[in-house]
């Protein structure tokens, strides 16, 4: 544009210089001149601009396309193990801070790269199925995790500990952040129980498994170590660990209608 404006002002300023110059030259041609001459720049600039201008006006009035917001309330996430997926269905209508916490952690792929960590067992029931459960997660590793959840006992959700179901592992109520267990068995003692004393609020459960049953009892079956863990978790340290490669949402599934075969009388 600079460049521009030199070029006009070497085109013009010989032409006013010349009409300054004559003598005898009547005031009004010299003052029409140098009209002339801001009038030209003047153009020049509005040229410049005006292109840039007019894009940025299409750009600014392309309409923008709305995001889709997801309000399912329940989503499935698939964890991809070392042992085989396991796929889950999250519960956000009747758990919804349990729910989004867990979603958080899968979305920010929080979860890849863990592990699940432990084998509860505690024998089997009359069909020699294993009971109990296994757990894993971030180990509350302060790279993974994020703020604790509030926590959301099983006499308000109405979700129980019943095969399947996910559970958040926790120590005081409210202190839940990435590690979770998956029940083998009812285990009905880790539902909330008001009647009880002490820390009565139970565990809260925010989904359960709808795939990979198999793959989760492979898991409690798989060896522990006799001398790690501590305390009660002592004996139930799965060695090796099994790994958490990746945890994803899975894909919507779209419903197709259902064509008739014959026409409809």
């Amino acid at each position: 544009m600079i460049s521009d404006m030199k070029n006009l002002a070497v085109l013009f300023a010989p032409a006013a210089r010349l009409a300054g110059a004559r003598k005898g030259m009547h005031p009004f041609w010299h003052i029409m001149g140098l009209c002339l001459l801001k009038a030209a720049m003047l153009a020049a600039l509005v040229m410049a601009f005006a292109p840039a201008d007019a894009a940025q006006r299409k750009a600014a009035a392309r309409p923008v396309a709305p995001q889709p917001v997801d309000t399912a309330p329940k989503v499935r996430v698939i964890l991809a193990t070392s042992q085989g997926n396991i796929t889950v269905e999250v519960d956000r209508e009747h758990a919804p801070l349990t729910a989004a916490n867990f979603l958080r952690y899968v979305d920010q792929r929080r979860f890849d790269g863990t592990v699940f960590y432990r084998a509860m067992r505690l024998g089997t029931d009359e069909a020699g199925n294993g009971q109990g459960l296994i757990q894993g997660g971030t180990q509350n590793d302060p790279k993974r995790i994020l703020k604790p959840v509030a926590h959301e006992p099983t006499t308000t959700t109405g979700l129980k500990h019943l095969t399947g179901a996910l559970s958040m592992a926790r120590w005081a109520p409210g202190t839940a952040t990435g590690d979770f267990s998956i029940l083998v068995s009812p285990l009905p003692a880790l539902d909330a129980d008001p009647s009880q004393p002490d820390d009565n609020t139970g565990y809260a459960v925010f989904g359960y498994v709808v795939d990979g049953m198999d793959v989760v009892r492979k898991i409690h079956a798989a060896p522990t170590s006799p001398t790690l863990g501590e305390g009660h978790m002592k004996g139930q340290m799965l060695a090796p660990p099994i790994k958490i490669l990746t945890a994803r949402r899975a894909p919507s599934v779209q419903t197709q209608p259902v064509l008739p075969t014959a026409p409809i009388r």
